[in-house]
């Protein structure tokens, strides 16, 4: 059975006090509530240690919203696999489509990321997805397709097990836009194939996949039910319990 998941990416949201208080209603409602998923988050850096207090049996993931592709140095505001690893993280989103568009993020730096992470025993979170202008293109399948085989393809099979992959149609984050769940199943599936095609099916079929485009309360039971999405990394709705749990629930 695949690990099914639900995780909020924060961004670069909340200030300490409201990012304390959404932490402490999100363990209320997990404490109170039997869910079918796991359940992680990826708040802001800063708010790292904070998480792992609040959530110190780990009934919640903790995952930072990025991670260096070097050990240690002179990098200014980076954040170490190592220093990950030493505060007991979940793990890491890695590749994810604004630090590609906004931080030159490349799929060579993301796979240095990927094996850095599981060398820490952290969970990757693998982020790809095409733009709208590849969509249109046609381009969709071949991008996804790359950008899997170059940031993934040099680990062995036992690592990319460990790996989760994250699909994020770019052209379907924060605009409101969402693919249709028939839309998502094709490029989940696709991604699955593509790893079936290196690695074996029975590999492929332990990969969790999650779908990363403007996941909502009203969508998320139809999307999670298709059979290749295992869940979602939600951005804007894991900022309200309210919303957040609803989407936790699609799973329910």
């Amino acid at each position: 059975m695949r690990r099914k998941i639900v995780a909020g990416n924060w961004k670069m949201n909340k200030n300490v006090i409201d990012a304390q208080q959404l932490m402490i209603q999100l363990l209320s409602y997990k404490n109170s509530n039997a869910t079918n998923c796991e359940v992680w988050i990826a708040p802001p850096s800063l708010y790292l240690m904070m998480a792992k207090d609040i959530f110190e049996k780990d009934e919640i993931g903790v995952f930072s919203q990025d991670m260096s592709e070097y050990e240690s140095g002179a990098y200014t505001g980076e954040l170490s696999a190592d220093m990950l690893e030493s505060i007991d993280a979940t793990g890491s989103l890695i590749g994810h489509s604004e630090r590609r568009q906004y931080h030159g993020e490349t799929d060579e730096s993301c796979n240095k990321k990927v094996k850095l992470a599981l060398d820490k025993g952290l969970i990757p979170v693998y982020c790809n997805g095409e733009t709208l202008e590849q969509r249109k293109a046609g381009q969709h399948f071949d991008v996804v397709k790359t950008q899997t085989e170059k940031a993934l393809f040099t680990l062995s099979a036992e690592e990319i097990k460990k790996v989760v992959i994250a699909y994020e149609p770019v052209w379907a984050i924060g605009t409101g836009e969402t693919a249709t769940p028939e839309q998502a199943q094709e490029i989940h599936a696709h991604i699955r194939g593509i790893i079936a095609e290196k690695y074996g099916q029975e590999v492929a079929d332990e990969i969790s996949i999650l779908y990363g485009g403007s996941v909502k309360p009203d969508n998320a039971k139809e999307i999670f039910s298709q059979p290749d999405i295992d869940g979602g990394l939600i951005g804007g709705a894991s900022l309200k319990l309210e919303d957040f749990s609803k989407i936790i629930e699609g799973f329910n």
